[in-house]
């Protein structure tokens, strides 16, 4: 093997990884589960869980993918030698895979709402019930929400194909900055709206009586899960670092930038819903159902509804590019595979993975795992189960198993420094960390 990729700025650096934390999480389920859970109060405790439990877990990844240089699966065991904490690696390996499976079919979505939008005659007013029925009618059909999934997993593959540089870094410098640039167009837009006033008020007016134990659990899995930690993602970019990146400083920049398109996102969102009379509250279907109904109901809505699917799709596709590239890493090192070669043979599973999802909405609706269709048990077992433990373990290993003087260097990039952050860092991993993930896939699980 020749000497690993790396990125080549540190703009790179930001955009890639922000990127790779910035997603439907942020767009699709932090506006529900803020409207859900008492808005401003929700923010709130979120924006603490980002910072003592979100933030030192990212940083534990980065200080093993860059204390290692070496893929997601290997770098337990090149760190702690003969150990089973390699088992942990195969967990980040494999749950990306599953995720990004249903994930795709998802993004396809997005990528026909974008074409819907520009279709003229197809921006109507109609009940909820009428854009419900299409949007089933939609995703149970055999073959046209297979179609966007693979052209969504192509667009996926031709960047990846190019490499860390060329492919990764450089769509990451265009897309981060496009992506930015609609959500102030959407923002500035949102001002004008009826419902502004009432839909600040809802994001930043916190009502206390609203938080319960309830929602400081959601709060804790939307930071965990907003930050695409415990995925193996960090731990394959921080691979890519130069030994002169600062860790902490990309850390909390990406902190940053994730929790501000959330909020953002919500800026665009909830004035939309207060404006139109809808309750905040809408779950999951607020993006493909409510939103096109709304948007119906708006001047020149065939522009802000193609804008903001474009928008999604964006955010969509930073994901994927990051989930995608953890078993494509492993594949080079691993099996010392060209970048060609990994990247079509994932591109290939990642086809059979997501069309299995898709038909799971119609033609396969009747396969059942554990009482789940294939969408969904992909979903609950990366999500309540995968996710959480590779967060919890990763958190100790960072936390306990490591010498901690590699943690120190790799934090500091190996100057002597009394810079007050590796104390508070260590007591995040070793204590918050672990009993939060635990409570988060307790709370997965229904046991709580």
């Amino acid at each position: 093997m020749g000497q690993r990729a790396s990125f080549s700025t540190k703009l790179g650096v930001i955009a890639a990884t922000a990127g790779s934390s910035i997603g439907l999480g942020n767009i699709w389920r932090f506006p529900y589960e803020t409207g859900q859970n008492g808005g401003a109060a929700f923010i709130l405790i979120y924006i603490i869980c980002v910072l003592v439990l979100a933030m030192p877990v990212m940083m534990a990844e980065f200080i093993i993918g860059r204390g290692s240089r070496t893929n997601a699966s290997h770098a337990f065991n090149k760190l702690a030698p003969g150990s089973w904490w390699k088992i942990i690696g195969y967990i980040c390996i494999s749950a990306p895979v599953i995720i990004v499976g249903f994930y795709f079919v998802i993004s396809g979505w997005t990528l026909e709402y974008v074409i819907q939008s520009l279709t003229p005659g197809s921006m109507i007013q109609q009940s909820a019930e009428a854009y419900s029925t299409e949007f089933n009618r939609f995703i149970a059909s055999p073959l046209k929400p297979l179609v966007w999934v693979i052209l969504f997993i192509l667009i996926n593959h031709v960047i990846l194909m190019r490499g860390v540089n060329s492919g990764i870094e450089k769509a990451a410098n265009i897309l981060m900055p496009v992506l930015f640039l609609i959500l102030i167009i959407f923002c500035i837009r949102s001002i004008f709206l009826p419902g502004f006033s009432e839909g600040m008020n809802f994001l930043f007016k916190p009502d206390f009586s609203k938080i319960t134990p309830n929602v400081v659990l959601r709060a804790m899995g939307q930071a965990f899960f907003s930050m695409s930690v415990g995925m193996g993602i960090l731990i394959t970019y921080a691979s890519y670092y130069s030994k002169e990146t600062h860790l902490a400083r990309v850390a909390a920049t990406v902190a940053t930038f994730d929790t501000l398109v959330a909020i953002l996102a919500g800026i665009i969102i909830f004035p939309t819903v207060f404006t139109f009379g809808i309750s905040p509250s809408q779950g999951p279907e607020l993006i493909f159902i409510t939103l096109p109904n709304l948007f119906a109901q708006m001047q020149l809505g065939w522009l802000w509804s193609s804008l903001f699917f474009v928008l999604v799709s964006l955010a969509a596709l930073t994901s994927t590019i990051s989930l995608s590239e953890v078993s494509i890493a492993f594949l080079q090192d691993a099996r010392h595979y060209s970048r060609h070669k990994a990247t079509a043979i994932m591109t290939g599973i990642y086809i059979v993975l997501a069309s299995l999802c898709s038909l799971s909405f119609g033609a396969l609706n009747g396969i059942r795992i554990f009482g789940l269709t294939i969408f969904d048990f992909c979903d609950f077992l990366s999500s309540n189960i995968l996710l959480p433990a590779g967060g919890l373990f990763i958190s100790i290993f960072v936390g306990w198993k490591i010498d901690k003087q590699f943690v120190r260097r790799e934090l500091y990039n190996g100057k002597e420094t009394t810079k007050w952050y590796f104390s508070p860092l260590l007591f995040c991993l070793r204590f918050i960390a672990p009993v939060s993930i635990f409570l988060i896939f307790l709370s997965g699980l229904h046991l709580l």
